[in-house]
C-alpha cells in the first residue's frame, strides 16, 4: 500500500493515503485521533506494567468486566468507523475505563506485578487461530528464588529466568548476532496475552443492547 509522509517537529509522522477511516483521512485529523489514542495506548501499557500483561480484568468483578470490555468494543467501533469526534470521547473514556479496573482492583487487595517480576505476551500461529492473540504470557524472573513471586491468575503463564533467557541466546547465536549487528533493532510481538472478547464479535455489528456506564 502507498504511503505519504509529512514532517512534524522533526519526527515522521506516516500514514495510509488510501486510508477509510474517515477521522484519519487528512493529515489534520489523523494527527488529532493519533494523539488521543496514543493517551490510551499510554493507559494500557502503564495499567499492564503496574498488573501484568492482561491480568487487570482479570481481577475485578464480571460487572465492571463487562463494562470494561464493551468500553473497548466501542473504542473500536470508533477507530475503524468513527469520526474524529468519536474516536476523541471513546479514548478519553478508555482511559477512564482503565482507571475504574485499577481503583477496583486496588480497593480489593489485589497485589500488583512484582517488581522482580517482567511480563510479555507471546504470539505463537501454532496455538493461537489468529495472528493477533498471544498464545501465552511469558514472565522472567531474576532467578529460581523470584519465581514464587509470579502470579498466573487464570492465564497461561510461563517462567524463565535470566539464566534460561542466556541459555537460549546461546542456541540460536543468529539472533544475538543481528542486535549486535543492528544497535537499536527490536523484536516486535503483540501485547494481548489471554483470550481477548473483542475476537468473537463480527466487526461493525451492535451489541443490540444499552450500554451502561462506567461511572
Amino acid at each position: 500500500m502507498a504511503r505519504m509522509k509529512q514532517l512534524i517537529a522533526g519526527e515522521s509522522v506516516v500514514r495510509p493515503m488510501s486510508d477509510e477511516r474517515s477521522w484519519a483521512r487528512t493529515n489534520g485529523t489523523y494527527i488529532s485521533g493519533r494523539a488521543y489514542l496514543d493517551g490510551a495506548d499510554q493507559a494500557a501499557v502503564e495499567m499492564e506494567a503496574k498488573w501484568g500483561a492482561d491480568r487487570l480484568r482479570l481481577l475485578v468483578d464480571p460487572e465492571l468486566r463487562e463494562k470494561f470490555d464493551r468500553q473497548r468494543y466501542l473504542l473500536n467501533q470508533a477507530i475503524w468507523h468513527g469520526e474524529l469526534e468519536q474516536v476523541r470521547r471513546e479514548a478519553g473514556r478508555m482511559i477512564t475505563a482503565w482507571q475504574a479496573l485499577d481503583k477496583a482492583a486496588t480497593a480489593a487487595g489485589k497485589q500488583p506485578l512484582h517488581p522482580q517480576v517482567w511480563e510479555v505476551p507471546v504470539v505463537d500461529p501454532e496455538l493461537t487461530d489468529t495472528p493477533e492473540r498471544a498464545a501465552y504470557v511469558v514472565a522472567i524472573v531474576p532467578d529460581d528464588a523470584s519465581a514464587h513471586h509470579v502470579i498466573a491468575e487464570g492465564r497461561k503463564v510461563v517462567v524463565y529466568t535470566l539464566e534460561e533467557i542466556g541459555r537460549f541466546l546461546a542456541l540460536y547465536p543468529s539472533v544475538a548476532k543481528a542486535k549486535l549487528t543492528f544497535p537499536g533493532a527490536t523484536v516486535t510481538a503483540v501485547r494481548r496475552s489471554v483470550d481477548n472478547v473483542m475476537h468473537g464479535l463480527r466487526d461493525g455489528e451492535g451489541l443490540n443492547d444499552e450500554i451502561p456506564d462506567l461511572g
